[in-house]
């Protein structure tokens, strides 16, 4: 086994343990959440796989971007929510019911939503597009729904010990997603860079900011939940995100720096948006 996979089983084993300790401290409840709740979900599906495909387009159509990044955008709009999302919209105030169903929601969906998205984007931009249901089927359930369910059984079965484990896990996950993350990163970064100054960056990031925008506006009538769902429009699942550029076009290897630079800048632009809503969180200071 050579590094470049030994680093790729880090990331992968790192994302799953993540899971596996919000679903410790998480209830089936929790998972269920928005399935009943229509109202919810219609509003998050509205914001995730719906406006954002279709700012991906308009976005692709009005600019002159490098194929790559088009390809970024497209495969971006259709990824369901990251694993690591719970995490920071909880430490950021989200309810955990609306959260953890919201990742559940979403990702079920994403087996369904993603092969009828590749062929509406095929049938409007003509460029042939194509993912096996199969492979999104394998991520989704071995990085998402099957950890974070295994993790709310044993929560169930052993409350007591899935209390004490869930911190220890949470953060052997960060540590493993630290050391995998930033080989990675590194290795790519020439090839990342080969996109600033060309319209890239400002294109992904108002991707990143229109995100957040559509998400905030549907959340409803909760602080809480718009944050929430926000943080999710504007982000997504960057193994997935990455699966798909490759599946349809792996001569593009640009798209996964593409996708590596709308993290860093989702990120950079999620976190102005935190901290405007902790300040109104907070309320005026008397």
């Amino acid at each position: 086994m050579n590094m470049v996979a030994i680093i790729l089983l880090a990331l992968k084993a790192s994302i799953i343990l993540s899971v596996f300790a919000i679903g410790l401290k998480a209830t089936f409840a929790d998972a269920t959440f928005l399935f009943r709740r229509p109202g919810y979900l219609i509003r998050a599906f509205l914001s995730m796989n719906v406006l954002m495909p279709l700012v991906a387009l308009a976005i692709d159509e009005a600019f002159a971007l490098h194929p790559a990044v088009k390809i970024a955008l497209v495969a971006i709009s259709v990824s369901p929510i990251p694993p690591i999302l719970p995490n920071k919209a909880l430490k950021a105030g989200g309810k955990e019911d609306y959260t953890i169903g919201l990742l559940v929601a979403i990702s079920a969906l994403s087996i369904f939503v993603i092969p009828i998205a590749m062929e509406i984007f095929e049938r409007i931009t003509g460029v042939s597009l194509a993912m096996q249901p199969r492979s999104i089927s394998v991520v989704v359930l071995t990085t998402i729904l099957v950890p974070l369910l295994v993790g709310i059984a044993i929560g169930k079965i052993a409350p007591t010990l899935a209390d004490r484990a869930a911190k220890p896990i949470g953060i052997l996950a960060s540590a493993l997603l630290l050391l995998s993350a930033l080989p990675l990163l590194i290795g790519s970064a020439r090839t990342v860079f080969s996109l600033v100054g060309d319209g890239t960056v400002l294109s992904l990031a108002g991707f990143a900011l229109v995100g957040l925008i559509i998400g905030h506006l549907l959340g409803g009538p909760e602080l809480d939940n718009r944050s929430v769902l926000a943080l999710a429009t504007a982000s997504r699942h960057p193994a997935l995100a990455i699966a798909i550029a490759h599946a349809n076009f792996p001569e593009q290897p640009l798209a996964g720096a593409a996708i590596l630079w709308y993290l860093i800048l989702s990120g950079i632009v999620s976190a102005f948006y935190l901290s405007r809503v902790k300040r109104q969180r907070a309320g005026p200071v008397s």
